[in-house]
């Protein structure tokens, strides 16, 4: 039942309105019981004192004579004085009692069953004792329920207790009101609980549909289908939760597409040399190849061998920069120094492309703080690159200059560049701007995720800037050794 998120919010909230308003209820009825309750108490109490002094002598009673007497003689007028006095509010009963507890003379609207009863001994004890008597109940039978009764002596001047002024008031009228109260807020609260339904209703179908959409598609996802997209409406979480499941889908279809292109260059990149080597060693075993041209076939099979050898370094080496098995030993070391002999190892290549080579340093000597390793694969690799892509007869250029505590290495070529819309791809996992192998007949499009990945854990920062057909430039960043400037940091092996 609970199961859904949609029923468990419901039922939450639903919850949260009917214990909120109990409470609620519960609280104003308590508070309104005990106001009136007070106010009731107030109330008999002045009209208890009003009547005992209407009872002295300076009114009716003169002391001359015997109270009962008095009573039975002056009863008519007694009767309408407390008639006055009990119509001052609803539902109170005045009587006046000897001082055994005898009812002498009530008020006009008493029931008749008050007269002729005897008050309970207990309580005409305290009266007689010249205190006030305030309590609830039916005075053993006098009310059908409960009332509020409220007893003050009556004195002559001397102070002679000669009987007692009852003023009782019933709590039904009271209890009527309060249950009225409690019906009125449980109505109230029904209506209130069926609106904050409704619109609960909606807001949660509101909110879950999407996520219910989220749940469709990371199903679709699971089978492989990235075609399908959340829609985004409003400006709200949810709908910033959607737009970033969205671009997730969007990231996945491209993760997915680089996968296949990455399956299918390394499939061709496999097939090609191991057809190669497959078809000279046969050839050379069938005797095609004669005994002469053994070696140079020979030659052409460890070509392909280092061929395969430098696709399954790049591989290894991306699993182990994944599995976080890649340590990076930093060292102080010349940066320029580096790049010329990258430079002079490509001479062959460069005279082949008659390229017009510049080599800008500011300083014969520019120390940086780096693993070694790591960023000559780098620079090799992207002087490779640059060398391997450059119209015959461009301009090949590598830069170094130091700011703000940083060297920036640069290397320019100007040749076929990068389309602008493969510019945001350059350095993921498994892209590969020449996707025809037309130039590059080598690389499988790991070099520059490497390039990337090693970059990252050093902290610094690589890009790219090209406009096709003209020109392509390499940019990466280092920590500068110039003038102290290296602390102390201790190497990823040694933190480890």
């Amino acid at each position: 039942m609970f199961k859904s998120l949609f029923t468990k919010y419901i039922t939450a909230f639903m919850l949260i309105i009917v214990v909120s308003f109990t409470v609620l209820a519960a609280i104003i009825s308590t508070m309104v019981t005990n106001y009136s309750m007070q106010s009731q108490k107030t109330m008999v109490g002045h009209i208890s004192e009003t009547g005992t002094y209407l009872l002295t002598e300076d009114y009716f009673y003169s002391g001359d004579e015997n109270f009962e007497e008095y009573m039975q003689s002056y009863g008519r007028t007694v009767k309408k004085s407390l008639t006055m006095l009990s119509r001052y509010t609803e539902d109170v009963v005045l009587f006046v009692t000897d001082t055994y507890g005898n009812v002498l003379a009530t008020d006009e609207d008493a029931p008749a069953n008050y007269i002729m009863r005897s008050i309970p001994a207990e309580v005409m004890k305290t009266i007689n004792a010249g205190n006030n008597y305030e309590g609830t109940g039916t005075l053993d039978g006098a009310f059908e329920d409960d009332h509020l009764i409220f007893a003050r002596p009556v004195s002559d001047a001397d102070g002679n207790i000669l009987g007692a002024l009852f003023t009782c008031s019933s709590s039904q009228g009271l209890s009527i009101f309060v249950e009225t109260m409690v019906k009125t807020i449980i109505m109230a609260s029904l209506w209130v609980l069926l609106a904050a339904l409704i619109a609960v209703y909606f807001i949660s179908e509101k909110i879950i549909a999407p996520i219910k959409v989220m749940s469709r598609a990371a199903k679709s996802f699971a089978a492989g289908k990235f075609d399908v997209r959340v829609p985004v409406t409003g400006h709200d979480e949810v709908a910033e939760l959607a737009v970033a499941f969205n671009n997730m889908a969007t990231n996945l279809a491209s993760f997915e597409d680089m996968r296949r292109t990455f399956l299918a260059n390394v499939s061709h990149d496999l097939r090609t040399p191991m057809t190669t080597i497959a078809g000279f060693i046969d050839g050379i075993l069938d005797g095609a190849i004669p005994p002469e041209k053994h070696s140079y076939y020979l030659g052409l099979i460890a070509t392909e061998v280092r061929r395969l050898s430098r696709l399954v370094s790049s591989l290894l080496d991306i699993s182990r920069i994944q599995a976080g098995d890649r340590k990076f030993n930093k060292t102080v070391f010349d940066i320029s120094e580096m790049a010329r002999l990258i430079l002079i190892s490509f001479e062959q290549k460069i005279d082949e492309k008659k390229l017009d080579v510049e080599f800008d340093c500011e300083e014969d000597k520019m120390l940086v703080y780096a693993d070694r390793d790591a960023i000559y694969q780098i620079l090799y690799n992207i002087c490779d690159n640059a060398v391997k892509f450059s119209f015959e007869g461009g301009k090949y250029r590598i830069s170094l200059i130091n700011k703000d505590k940083k060297t920036f290495i640069s290397v320019y070529n100007e040749g076929q560049g990068i389309p602008e819309a493969d510019l945001p791809f350059v350095f993921d996992r498994f892209y590969k701007s020449d996707r025809s192998r037309g130039l590059d007949k080598t690389g499988v499009g790991l070099g520059l995720y490497i390039a990337k990945t090693i970059i990252d854990a050093h902290d610094e920062e690589i890009w790219v800037r090209s406009v096709y057909g003209e020109y392509c430039e390499f940019v990466f960043t280092l920590q500068s050794a110039h003038e102290g400037a290296v602390k102390p940091i201790k190497s990823t092996e040694e933190s480890e």
